[in-house]
């Protein structure tokens, strides 16, 4: 079966050189297929396109008006094709981003009017959840993920380390005492994350991952800012990401406990988008972006003084 689209393609071609020798050439067909093309054209039309002698070719007059309808579909195609390689070539149209609620806030937004103004022609729609999105199923260009990844289908760059931080207000530390060992904090009131990919009772810390101590507290919660706040006004001790609470370690509103132990790196965090051997230049162009702002060293952890820094579990 002749493909429909070449039929037009080819149907144009003889229309405007005036014959089939002629478009065979500017095609790199053969005559013969030429000639196939505009009769099963002619075929499932029900019409004769060209009136043919021995001598000229010449359009009929349904030729003439199929004509002008071929030809705005082809320059149709033409152009979707034009602007789909250009949108592998220059950073263009909507690039939709899903983020981390406390990752997208703090340290995603505040970089993209830098972005947009080095791309002035690509517009970004910025979704915060803490949920696993499908990025086939909901449309996203690109997501940001934090932690150790599972086996999936998408491709994926680490952008920056993360590291976590057990910490807790001056106020907290002052009623309650300042654990001194990880085997204290069974002693203590831990706010739990919910979304841990551990569990929400059980922190991680040394070398290799392998110590696991057994907490507990009287606040959980499914978003980091939210144990943030409740541990600045003294509620009780968490273990979270230094993105998340680094202003506050600065400020001395939260105080970063000297344990015995090493805090165990959160896997890392990372770009994922959908497999493409060549993928739009505006997803390229965005992670090559945060990758520059981020890696080796991220700002949030710059300029802070840990007594155990995080360490990559193996």
């Amino acid at each position: 079966m002749l493909d429909r689209l070449k039929g037009l393609e080819v149907f144009a071609k003889v229309a405007s050189s005036g014959s089939l020798s002629a478009a065979a050439r500017a095609l790199g067909l053969s005559q013969t297929m030429v000639t196939k093309h505009v009769a099963a054209l002619e075929a499932r039309l029900g019409v004769k396109l060209f009136h043919r002698t021995t001598r000229r070719l010449s359009i009929t007059e349904a030729g003439r008006n199929y004509l002008e309808v071929s030809e705005r579909i082809l320059a149709e195609i033409e152009a979707a094709d034009a602007s789909v390689a250009a949108d592998r070539v220059e950073p263009r149209g909507l690039l939709r981003l899903n983020a981390p609620m406390a990752f997208g806030t703090r340290q995603i937004a505040p970089l993209l009017a830098e972005f947009t103004a080095l791309n002035p022609r690509v517009t970004i729609e910025l979704g915060l959840n803490d949920r696993l999105v499908d990025l086939a199923e909901e449309g996203w260009d690109l997501a940001i993920r934090i932690g150790n990844l599972s086996n999936s289908s998408l491709i994926a760059r680490r952008i920056a380390p993360c590291r976590v931080v057990v910490c807790a207000a001056p106020s907290y530390l002052k009623a309650r005492g300042t654990p001194q060992s990880v085997s204290s904090l069974v002693e203590h009131n831990c706010l739990g994350y919910t979304l841990s990919q551990t569990s929400v009772d059980r922190w991680v810390f040394g070398v290799r991952a392998e110590v696991n101590v057994r907490v507990s507290g009287n606040l959980r919660a499914n978003n980091g800012e939210a144990l943030r706040a409740a541990a600045i006004e003294g509620q009780g001790v968490i273990y979270q990401p230094t993105f998340i609470v680094a202003d506050e370690l600065r400020a001395g509103t939260l105080v970063a406990l000297n344990l015995d132990q090493p805090t165990v790196e959160l896997g890392g965090i990372y770009a994922v988008f959908l497999p493409d051997r060549h993928p739009p230049a505006k997803v390229r162009a965005f992670i090559d972006f945060i990758a520059t702002r981020f890696a080796p060293d991220p700002p949030w952890d710059r300029g802070l003084s840990l007594s155990y820094q995080s360490v990559a579990a193996t």
